[in-house]
């Protein structure tokens, strides 16, 4: 992959946080020159730490990390003005649709404000490819079928409606002042470096925290509830290609699911973690309590499925792993990382 794309300088914002964090690492595995941003609201200085002790010294050295808020128009505008990145891959966001309905102007000013002031630092640079992170958010009411990047519901979230403000505001810098944005609409993404703790942490990696702990885990809903998961290093392949996309690709100025192909289930979720933790910790299934049932979250979808074909036909994007496959690989270095 290096040898095909030559060196760069990537531009990746939330470096330190869990997306970010891996996109880092996998770019200085491939001896790319990375500019990394987090202001610490959601990612965590160990994750950098982490990164650069997974690669060899002379890779280490390729990465400039530096502590700034997106928020922050000035500092974002000088810092792309100075080191001049050949690709951006915007990461930075205050995730999670229950955050955004207790407190919207914090993800507005974060998700939008923040976003806004990445691109256009970026316009006023010359950078012109902007890969950028979306969310499966943005299909809203749309119904319980296959997602496919043309047909989007109303937003039933101010999260939702950050992500796809952002999308328009993509689009429009793409039409106005000819730059190439790819939008990569994630779908449930799980991995390493994702944060169990507080009220707003996604469902995998509390899940693993507590049955790792033999605590009982909580099912908002009656369990049927259900998501394409995909995990990391499915994300970090397609941040990859679409940052390497020709410029004719159908694709430029528009939007991609990142996803599996394939839907699972909170019940379904529940019993291959429970699975993989016994099976890791050499305990039987039944020591790790069965769950609680608590009603379902405002905001939250009860299906969600992506339909993949435009990222395979244009991309070249095809998942690594599965969602069995990841929830191995996870359960397998989170528990290792513990003993």
């Amino acid at each position: 992959m290096a040898a095909e794309m030559g060196q760069k300088t990537w531009l990746v914002t939330g470096a330190a946080g869990f997306i970010g964090s891996h996109l880092v690492e996998r770019l200085l595995t491939l001896g790319q020159r990375v500019v990394g941003v987090d202001n610490f609201s959601t990612g965590s200085a160990k994750n950098v730490q982490v990164v650069r002790d997974s690669v060899s010294s002379d890779k280490a050295a390729l990465l400039a990390f530096f502590e700034l808020d997106i928020r922050d128009r000035d500092g974002i505008r000088a810092l792309i003005q100075q080191h001049k990145p050949d690709v951006i891959l915007h990461q930075a966001a205050l995730g999670s649709v229950p955050r955004s309905i207790a407190d919207p102007i914090a993800s507005h000013q974060s998700n939008v404000d923040g976003f806004i002031n990445v691109l256009d630092g970026a316009r006023q640079s010359g950078v012109k490819r902007f890969v950028y992170a979306s969310s499966s958010s943005v299909y809203g009411d749309i119904g319980d079928g296959s997602k496919v990047e043309s047909k989007i519901g109303n937003c039933l979230s101010p999260y939702a409606a950050t992500k796809r403000i952002d999308e328009v505001y993509a689009q429009v810098f793409g039409r106005v002042y000819g730059m190439e944005t790819i939008g990569l609409r994630y779908f449930n993404v799980f991995g390493a470096r994702q944060d169990p703790n507080g009220p707003y942490a996604a469902v995998i990696p509390r899940w693993l925290a507590a049955m790792s702990r033999r605590e009982q885990i909580v099912v908002f809903g009656d369990g049927s509830t259900s998501r394409d998961f995909c995990y990391v290093s499915n994300v970090v392949q397609a941040n990859i290609l679409a940052a390497s996309v020709s410029s004719a690709s159908s694709v430029i100025n528009g939007v991609v699911n990142i996803a599996c192909g394939d839907t699972t289930s909170l019940t379904r979720l529940q019993e291959l973690l429970r699975f993989h933790v016994a099976r890791t910790r050499g305990w039987k299934p039944e020591e790790i309590p069965a769950p609680r049932y608590e009603p379902f979250r405002k905001g939250d979808i009860p299906h969600s499925l992506a339909d993949i074909s435009l990222a395979k036909e244009e991309l070249g994007y095809f998942p690594s792993h599965s969602v069995e496959e990841g929830l191995a690989e996870l359960v397998a270095m989170e528990l290792a990382q513990q003993s």
